[in-house]
């Protein structure tokens, strides 16, 4: 064993070595490792970095041209796209949102304003942010309770909560950092729209027109939640000052387009900014869209039959102080849901003198009509009709519509192109500054509208003063389903801006095709009603590639890059709008699905699993009961009521509980339960008992049980 004394001698020694050999020099002691910050995203970064290897805001870059400078993806091998890796959003509701993508992170949000964080390179979780909303909500909430995404900033995540907040959180842990109420929660407001940042101030809109509320854009101080400024798209009722940045712009252009009565004075008058947010850097200003009135029809809004501004518009205010700076109405005295909150994307086009470049401002709103602006002034540059219409003949030289008489319907009904649900709707249109072609997502959805003869404001539900009921039959036979089925149609259309032409377009089947994506590898990407994600040559309309999602794909895609690869990713889930209202839309009944992110790379052999959901018995649940004038009564109630989440004919496509199935219609109490006295608030369907009377709301189960008779007895119980 070795002695201790053996250590002490060679000790020693070692110690007489050191000493002779040559003195070092003493260093300073390292600088403990700085950690990056995480999620350190600001306005610079968005503007030099966003729409490459990284998705930084909702628009790809802030002029929200959807186009990706990357070509590791291109027309020679899109066709060996893949799935590398898919996720469960845990709701099998609407999902349409546009994933950000920061240092290898994907923030996206699902249904009901919950936030995923993910790893963008496998899709495995980091947390999950669930705002915990009150499902009663959901009566407010227009066209489901989806949401279009979030915004990243300086280490924070944002997102507008479908309640009406705007929570922020922490980008890395997921932990909330505050949250703002950014409306009267005792109002119908919602927000589904993702919010956008700009030199330190987050930028919210909110939804809700129709159901009666005043629309507005606010600021934000994005480290505080403060509010800076808001600007309020429809005059205050009393048209005195509101001490808000939107003050001037209605004492000088707005005030005078309104009259003194009407619904808008008790209603809000709508005007929602709930889509459409751009920052215009080159002008230091927001470009941001408008929707529609409230009620719809302007004979009921404002008897005065002013434009109503700023209805339908699109307006630009500063970047700093929420100034307006300028304005242009898409549709004057909106009678339709024209609304103008559709995708607004900044380019530069040979537009000036002699062929000189301009910065413009292009829109394809509902009205059908594409409009190219002068981004500093608003001035109006073109506009040609990209879509089928019958509501007016063209646009004259300021811009205006010229409309049909008819179209201002009044007692007779009017069948009309575009409908309410537009020519083109939320799902964003794209750019190519290669291909100089915009790609819009067009559909015809037709509509008679005709005036409401028992119109009277409400607080839930829907106040638009046309009634959709009108030349429907009471027990409307499957044909009669098949037959609107055949009127929808879709399109995916390269407009060439500056010619005012398509240069090429794609037909689809059916309506509600998905958000659009364009790259530098010469390609462009759509979702598709059916489920069908597909890969276009940019320049030609050449259908490349297309793979089966397994479920609604009407989301905006995004791309991005890691370690050289690159990845396109899209949101999937059942839902929105014309889910909801137009189930005859639906060849069959869509199976619930759990929404997912679905994400592709060039050699992927990842799977997309299929739906375990049980299936619906289609089968009625009682006997058919009541007179055909109950009957009858029950069909006016129903579609004032319940046709906008339970669908037209109370014929579901799958996203809401189908009525003609529902077990609830075999017993009068359980029905009365869930309509009168609100049994299943807490899944969203609230009591209607201030809305439909004990009486009605049995004709109403009395129609859908015909309507259920009526299809099993046609079908076999097969629709």
């Amino acid at each position: 064993m070795t002695h201790w004394r053996s250590f002490i001698m060679a000790g020693s020694a070692l110690a007489l070595l050191a000493g002779c050999a040559p003195k070092e020099e003493a260093k300073a002691p390292e600088a403990p490792a700085v950690e990056a910050p995480f999620a350190d995203v600001d306005t610079n970064r968005i503007e030099t970095a966003s729409g490459g290897a990284e998705w930084l805001t909702y628009g790809g870059t802030y002029d929200e041209q959807r186009f990706s400078t990357l070509t590791g993806i291109n027309t020679e091998n899109v066709s060996r796209l893949g799935v590398a890796w898919t996720h469960d959003l845990d709701t099998n509701r609407g999902v349409e949102a546009t994933p950000i993508v920061v240092d290898g992170v994907m923030y996206v949000t699902s249904a009901w304003s919950v936030v995923y964080a993910l790893d963008a390179k496998t899709g495995e979780a980091l947390w999950t942010y669930d705002p915990d909303v009150d499902r009663a909500v959901g009566v407010k909430a227009c066209c489901d309770v989806v949401n279009r995404g979030v915004a990243v900033y300086k280490g924070k995540v944002y997102v507008g909560v479908i309640d009406g907040r705007l929570d922020a959180l922490d980008a890395k842990t997921g932990a909330k950092v505050w949250s703002t109420v950014t409306v009267d929660q005792a109002k119908p407001y919602t927000i589904t729209g993702a919010p956008r940042v700009v030199n330190g101030k987050v930028l919210i809109g909110n939804g809700g027109a129709e159901l009666g509320v005043r629309g507005y854009l606010t600021a934000y101080d994005a480290e505080t939640g403060k509010k800076l400024w808001r600007f309020y798209t429809v005059p205050n009722p009393t048209k005195q000052p509101d001490h808000e940045a939107s003050d001037k712009a209605f004492e000088t252009v707005g005030n005078v387009t309104w009259g003194d009565e009407g619904a808008w004075v008790t209603d809000g008058g709508g005007g929602t900014v709930w889509d459409s947010i751009v920052y215009d850097s080159v002008n230091d200003q927001i470009i941001f869209g408008v929707g529609n009135g409230s009620p719809w029809n302007r004979t009921f809004r404002d008897p005065s039959g002013g434009d109503n501004l700023f209805l339908s518009s699109i307006v630009a205010v500063d970047a700093n102080t929420g100034e307006y700076k300028w304005h242009f109405q898409t549709t004057p005295g909106d009678n339709w849901d024209y609304t103008a909150t559709q995708s607004i994307i900044l380019a530069d086009l040979p537009l000036g003198e002699n062929g000189a470049t301009r910065r413009v401002a292009m829109q394809a709103p509902k009205n059908g009509f594409f409009y190219v602006l002068d981004a500093a002034t608003g001035e109006f540059l073109k506009g040609n009709a990209y879509g089928a219409m019958n509501w007016a003949t063209g646009l004259d030289e300021n811009g205006r519509p010229m409309e049909v008489a008819a179209a201002r319907y009044g007692k007779t009904p009017h069948q009309q192109l575009p409908g309410p649900l537009g020519a083109h709707n939320w799902q964003p249109m794209a750019y190519s500054p290669e291909t100089k072609l915009a790609y819009i997502p067009a559909q015809e959805i037709p509509q008679a509208y005709v005036e409401d003869p028992r119109f009277a404001s409400k607080a839930v539900g829907w106040n638009t003063g046309a009634d959709f009921s009108s030349g429907i039959p009471p027990i409307a036979p499957p044909d009669v389903a098949k037959f609107l089925r055949s009127t929808l149609k879709g399109h995916l259309i390269a407009w060439d801006p500056v010619k005012g032409e398509p240069r090429w377009t794609v037909d689809y089947d059916n309506a509600w095709n998905g958000g659009v994506l364009a790259t530098a590898g010469n390609l462009v990407f759509q979702g598709k009603l059916s489920g069908e994600f597909v890969a276009y040559n940019a320049t030609t309309g050449e259908k490349l590639w297309s793979q089966n999602v397994k479920a609604g794909a009407a989301a905006g895609p995004g791309t991005y890059e890691i370690d050289g690869e690159q990845y396109v990713t899209i949101t999937t889930g059942w839902g929105s709008a014309f889910a909801l209202v137009a189930g005859y839309a639906y060849d069959d009944a869509v199976p619930s699905s759990v929404g997912k992110v679905v994400t592709f790379k060039v050699g992927g052999t990842g799977l997309i699993a299929d739906s375990n959901l049980p299936p619906i018995d289609r089968t009625p649940k009682a006997d058919a009961f009541g007179d055909e004038a109950m009957v009858a009564d029950g069909a006016i109630a129903f579609s004032r009521n319940c046709m906008v989440c339970h669908g037209a004919l109370a014929k579901s496509s799958g996203v809401l509980p189908d009525l003609r199935w529902s077990a609830i219609t075999g017993n009068a109490e359980a029905w009365k339960g869930v309509v009168i006295d609100g049994n299943l608030a807490a899944n969203g369907m609230v009591s209607f008992a201030e809305f439909v009377t004990p009486e009605e709301s049995e004709a109403i189960r009395a129609y859908v049980l015909a309507q259920a008779h009526a299809t099993a007895d046609a079908t076999g119980g097969e629709q």
